[in-house]
């Protein structure tokens, strides 16, 4: 191997030291594009599973094999996977997506599920399974965070995927975390996640559905939670509408913001490229427009395995807003008049 290549690797191996001898974390980013010099290539771990992602425009192309051999070797992994990504997922038909995320490993031996960890949570991945395995591993800070606040608090998880921040909530000690998706068999795998946790899965708590019509019912009966979390997709389609974050996230935001209880948070997310940093809170404020709300906080992916390139932005882009809490009452009686 070119010593050139062979510094780079060793260089962004050096760089997650700390997750590398982490022993309740084994679901994290070993190369991130063009921050570790590898312009078309992401790497994750999943414990002893590696799954590249190769940025081709969705064409089937040659894998980077001595990077994966490498890689492989230095994380002990037993299996390595391949994920071609599209420019845009939402508008793949099942041949196309099965083309582009070969079921079968390129390195080792195939493996249908596998446990990896994040801060002690358990979660099952499915290396081989579409386009993405189960978990976005840039998105640990926010459900760290997610977790931390979570205690007897209620939680509306909407585009919940396999549950994550589900399970985050409830081990932080959530009342009630409801899951909300389009697809029944993504969350019948969070359900496996909520099982692999030592939680109980109550069946109301995975919705399968539109968020958008959902969020519209909770406002017509009333109901509203404490924490509401947004991460939608950056483009989706749906046989009754169509969605895009750049067009419709302050939208998605307005009815968010009417689910959630005064003095709750409202988490909105997006890791879409093409949106900047400044427009998506733009997206946001606009939103929240129509409330007594603030942004209070703003996370990206985690520093340490998800570094920036130079004259780069962060992709992940997550706004932590406050709806202000109700106003006190004295408690003092009005004078009565003769």
């Amino acid at each position: 191997m070119p010593a050139p290549l062979a510094g780079l690797i060793d260089a962004a191996w050096q760089r997650r030291a700390a997750l590398h001898s982490a022993p309740h974390t084994t679901a994290y980013r070993l190369i991130n594009r063009a921050a570790d010099g590898f312009p078309d290539l992401a790497v994750d771990r999943y414990g002893d599973a590696l799954v590249a992602h190769v940025y081709s425009a969705g064409a089937v192309v040659d894998p980077p094999m001595r990077v994966l051999r490498l890689l492989a070797e230095r994380a002990g992994a037993q299996s390595v996977y391949v994920k071609y990504r599209p420019a845009q997922a939402n508008a793949l038909d099942e041949n196309l997506r099965a083309n582009l995320a070969p079921a079968t490993p390129v390195l080792g031996q195939a493996v249908e599920r596998i446990t990896a960890l994040e801060n002690g949570l358990r979660f099952e991945i499915r290396p081989g399974d579409g386009l993405n395995p189960g978990l976005f591993p840039d998105m640990r800070e926010v459900r760290a965070w997610v977790r931390s606040v979570s205690a007897g608090k209620t939680v509306l998880n909407t585009f919940a995927y396999t549950c994550g921040f589900g399970v985050a909530a409830l081990v932080g000690g959530a009342a009630r975390a409801l899951n909300l998706d389009i697809s029944r068999r993504i969350l019948d795998w969070g359900e496996r996640n909520y099982t692999l946790n030592g939680l109980h899965a109550v069946k109301t708590d995975f919705v399968a559905g539109d968020v958008f019509d959902w969020l519209r019912r909770f406002a017509r009966r009333g109901q509203r939670f404490d924490i509401v979390i947004l991460d939608p997709p950056s483009f989706s389609t749906t046989r009754a509408s169509r969605f895009s974050v750049e067009r419709d996230m302050a939208g998605l935001v307005a009815l968010a913001a009417a689910a959630t209880q005064p003095g709750g948070w409202l988490v909105a997310a997006t890791n879409h490229h093409q949106i900047s940093p400044r427009a998506f809170r733009a997206r946001v404020n606009e939103g929240l427009a129509q409330t007594s709300a603030r942004i209070v906080r703003t996370l990206h992916e985690p520093e340490t395995d998800f570094p920036v390139a130079a004259g780069a932005q962060p992709y992940l882009k997550v706004l932590i807003c406050q709806i202000a809490p109700a106003p006190r009452t004295t408690g003092r009686r009005l004078p009565q008049k003769d």
